[in-house]
C-alpha cells in the first residue's frame, strides 16, 4: 500500500521495543520487565492494535562496559530476538517481526534458515535487520575471535545477504553453490522458500557506506533525523541512490526512528517532555556520557558545573563495546559552543544532545507534524522508540493513530497478510541458478 488517499503518501508506523539505551526511564513506576515475554506481548499487541506494519526488535551481542564495569542500563539483559519474535508469531495475527542480527558474527546459512522458518511460523511477516560490527571487544565473545576492518563490514554484509537470499530462493533440495571473498558454500537451504520470497531486509546506518548499501539491498533503511530539513537531504539523497542499482523510489523505504511526548496541551507535553529528559539523564549518566566523549576519568567534575576545559583522548578504551562516535575533537568543540552560547551545564549539555524528543505535542500537533514530515518527503514513516515497558505507546495508538486515519493517511485495517503487503513492496522475483 503506497497510498491511503489521493495524492497522499500513506504514513507508515512500526515499534521498537525500548531496551538498553538512554531513551528509556527506568525510575518511573510504570516501567516493566525486559525479559518478560509479557512485556513484549502488551507491546506487540499494542502495535497490532494500532495497525503498525512492523515490530522491531534490537540486539546486543556482548554488555557494554565503561571503567572496566558493566553498563548500567546492560544489566537489564536482553533476550536473543528471533527467538522472542517466534513466540510473538503465536500471538499475533497480521503484525510484522523484524529482529536485528548481525552480519558480522553470523554465517548466511544459520540466519537465511533461521528466518526463513520465522516467515513460516509467521505466514510471510518476518523481517531481518542488518547491522555491522567491527570491534574487537564484541569479537571476544565468538569462536574466531577479533573483528573486522571498518572498511569490510559492508562488503561482508552485502555478501551475507547475497547468499542468503540465494538460499530463500533455492527453498528445500535445491544446491547453492557460492565461492566468494567472505564466504564459501555447496549446500542447499533445508527450508522451503519462504511465504514472502524473501524476508524483508531492514538497515540502519548513516555512513555512505550504510546509505549505499541500502539503496543496493535493503527494503527499509532505519536511520535518525532531527529536523525536517535534515531528513529531507537524507531522503533524496538514499531515493537517489536506487536507480543506480535498477530500483524504484518505491523499493525503499525511509523510516527515521523516533521519540515522542503527548500531552492535553502543547505546552503540557513540553513539560512533560523536560522531565523526561532530566529522568533520561542523571546527575551519574550525564558524566558516564561525557567521559565517553573525552576518553577520560571526570568522576571529579561537578554535573552541574560547566564542560572541562581539557581536549578529548580518543581510543582510550574507557568505554566497550558502544558505537563509534567518529571525531571527538569536533564533538567536544560542538558541544562546548552550544554550552557557551545557552550557559549550559555538564548534565544539561548533555540532556540537550543526547535525550530529544523528536514530537511533542497534543495527539493533533504530533499527527500533523508527522503527516507533515511525510508529506514532505523527509521520511516514509517512523519506528516509534517509546520511553517505557511495555505501555509506552498505549496512548500513541489511543490518540494518535485515529488523527492519522481521520487525515487519510494511515490504513484503517491490515489490507494484507504479509509483511511485503503492508509496507507496499514488490515480490522479489526468484533466481534459480546455483
Amino acid at each position: 500500500m503506497t497510498s491511503t488517499h489521493r495524492n497522499h503518501k500513506a504514513v507508515h508506523l512500526a515499534a521498537h521495543f525500548p531496551g538498553v539505551n538512554n531513551t528509556t526511564v527506568w525510575a518511573d513506576p510504570r516501567s516493566g520487565s525486559q525479559i518478560d515475554f509479557a512485556s513484549f506481548e502488551h507491546l506487540a499487541r499494542t502495535a497490532e492494535r494500532g495497525l503498525f506494519d512492523f515490530f522491531f526488535l534490537a540486539e546486543g551481542l556482548r554488555l557494554r562496559e565503561h571503567k572496566g564495569r558493566v553498563h548500567d542500563l546492560d544489566v537489564v539483559g536482553r533476550p536473543e530476538s528471533l527467538t522472542v519474535l517466534n513466540a510473538l508469531a503465536a500471538v499475533t495475527e497480521k503484525l510484522g517481526l523484524a529482529a536485528t542480527v548481525n552480519a558480522t558474527f553470523n554465517e548466511p546459512y544459520e540466519t537465511a534458515r533461521r528466518f526463513a522458518s520465522l516467515d513460516h511460523l509467521s505466514g510471510g511477516r518476518a523481517a531481518w535487520n542488518v547491522v555491522t560490527s567491527s570491534d574487537a571487544f564484541t569479537g571476544e565473545n565468538f569462536r574466531r575471535g577479533g573483528y573486522l576492518d571498518r572498511a569490510d563490514r559492508y562488503t561482508r554484509a552485502a555478501e551475507f545477504v547475497d547468499v542468503a537470499r540465494r538460499l530463500w530462493d533455492a527453498g528445500t533440495g535445491r544446491p547453492v553453490r557460492h565461492h566468494g571473498r567472505h564466504f564459501s558454500i555447496e549446500g542447499d537451504a533445508g527450508v522451503p522458500t519462504p511465504p514472502q520470497g524473501h524476508p524483508v531486509v531492514i538497515q540502519a546506518g548513516d555512513s555512505a557506506e550504510g546509505r549505499e548499501f541500502a539503496a543496493s539491498a535493503a527494503d527499509v533503511i532505519f536511520t535518525r533525523h532531527g529536523t525536517l530539513e535534515a531528513g529531507r537531504a537524507f531522503y533524496a539523497d538514499v531515493k537517489g541512490r536506487l536507480a543506480a542499482h535498477g530500483r524504484e523510489p518505491d523499493d525503499l523505504l525511509i523510516m527515521p526512528g523516533v521519540t515522542f511526548v503527548l500531552g492535553d496541551t502543547d505546552a503540557e507535553a513540553q513539560e512533560k517532555a523536560a522531565g523526561i529528559r532530566r529522568q533520561q539523564v542523571s546527575p551519574q549518566n550525564a558524566i558516564l556520557t561525557l567521559e565517553q566523549v573525552w576518553g577520560a576519568d571526570l568522576s571529579s567534575y561537578d554535573p552541574d558545573g560547566p564542560l572541562p576545559d581539557i581536549d578529548p583522548v580518543p581510543d582510550t578504551g574507557l568505554s566497550q563495546g558502544r558505537t563509534h562516535r567518529g571525531d571527538v575533537f569536533a564533538l567536544a568543540e560542538k558541544w562546548r559552543e552550544l554550552s557557551r552560547a545557552k550557559g549550559l551545564s555538564i548534565r544539561q549539555t548533555v540532556i540537550e544532545t543526547t535525550s530529544r524528543q523528536s514530537f511533542i505535542g497534543t495527539a493533533r500537533t504530533v499527527a500533523a507534524e508527522m503527516d507533515a514530515f511525510v508529506q514532505g518527503d523527509a521520511a516514509d514513516g517512523f519506528i516509534l522508540v517509546p520511553h517505557l515497558t511495555p505501555g509506552g505507546l498505549d496512548d500513541f495508538v489511543d490518540q494518535v493513530v485515529p488523527l492519522l486515519q481521520e487525515r487519510g493517511v494511515f490504513r484503517t485495517e491490515y489490507e494484507g497478510d504479509t509483511l511485503r503487503s503492508h509496507l507496499g513492496l514488490r515480490t522479489p522475483e526468484r533466481t534459480l541458478t546455483a
